[in-house]
């Protein structure tokens, strides 16, 4: 297993890191940390999670976590294949979670963007128009220097505030209980159910990964993710069948096999519970989206 994510520090008398990230996959660890991330997905598809939510990601992906907030961007397995040549692109801020402490930021001018910032613990989604702003006053960002970067950090997180392509992520219960000593257990985990979520998965086998008893894991596993283990591996499966019938032709037989569902009965069953329609009914919807 690989050491957990290790970004370099924001240098001491600066406000905020941005990166330009150019490479074959994102980063594989699940991982958490002290500062805000606000992190744009140029180019580059997968399964995103954010604390106890996940769901499918593609090019425009655009999230802002809040400090201590559990988060992987987690590329599709042909990312992983140097022979497919594929390669992910994004942008990522990250800035100090004392950034408002600041005797000039605690006036009432700035009090929208603190009630913002909090909100961003459960993870804050963009959307829409301002996810489109955003992302070019990201890439602007990239070459500017000074002030003027600050500045222009400023009116992105102003954007956010009262904008409705806003969304919080993580259910309003969640609480990030991981140590970080757990990181790497956590990381095992998570990477062990999406190399092998098409097939069998075991939770004896999670289990011996992280080096538990079954039902020692089971509680382990429910009171860090907010779900029992059974219910994230289903999660993951019906994530990756949103993303099939999104962006395949097959048939929703060949996707229920696809997703690691022995029958079509219970895929059936299982997406109607999460999603709140049939298969055939949210492939339908979507293909008319596009059609708007």
């Amino acid at each position: 297993m690989k050491t957990p994510f290790r970004k370099s520090r924001i240098p001491e008398g600066k406000a905020f890191v941005i990166k330009e990230l150019i490479a074959p996959y994102f980063d594989v660890n699940w991982h958490f940390h002290s500062e805000y991330q606000l992190f744009t997905a140029l180019k580059g598809r997968g399964t995103r999670f954010i604390g106890d939510h996940m769901q499918a990601f593609r090019e425009g992906d655009m999230v802002l976590t809040g400090p201590n907030l559990p988060h992987l961007w987690k590329n599709d397995k042909e990312y992983h294949d140097p022979s497919n040549g594929l390669e992910t692109h994004g942008i990522v801020i990250y800035f100090q979670d004392n950034l408002l402490n600041n005797s000039v930021f605690e006036l009432e001018e700035f009090d929208g963007i603190a009630q913002m910032l909090r909100k961003s613990l459960r993870g804050i989604e963009v959307k829409g128009s301002t996810n489109l702003l955003i992302r070019e006053m990201m890439i602007e960002m990239l070459e500017m220097k000074g002030a003027k970067s600050l500045i222009q950090l400023l009116k992105i997180l102003n954007l956010m505030v009262d904008s409705p392509d806003c969304k919080m992520i993580a259910d309003s219960a969640y609480i990030n209980t991981n140590r970080e000593s757990e990181k790497d257990r956590m990381g095992q985990v998570y990477e062990y159910v999406m190399q092998n979520f098409q097939g069998k998965v075991s939770l004896e086998e999670a289990a011996q990964l992280s080096n538990m008893s079954v039902s020692a894991f089971s509680r382990f596993f429910k009171s860090r993710v907010n779900k029992s283990f059974s219910d994230f591996l289903t999660d993951v499966r019906i994530s990756h069948a949103c993303k099939l019938l999104n962006e395949s032709d097959l048939n929703i037989s060949e996707i229920s096999y696809e997703c690691g569902f022995f029958t079509l009965s219970n895929f059936n069953k299982l997406f109607r519970e999460r999603i709140k329609k049939t298969p055939m009914e949210y492939r339908k919807e979507f293909k008319n989206t596009l059609l708007i």
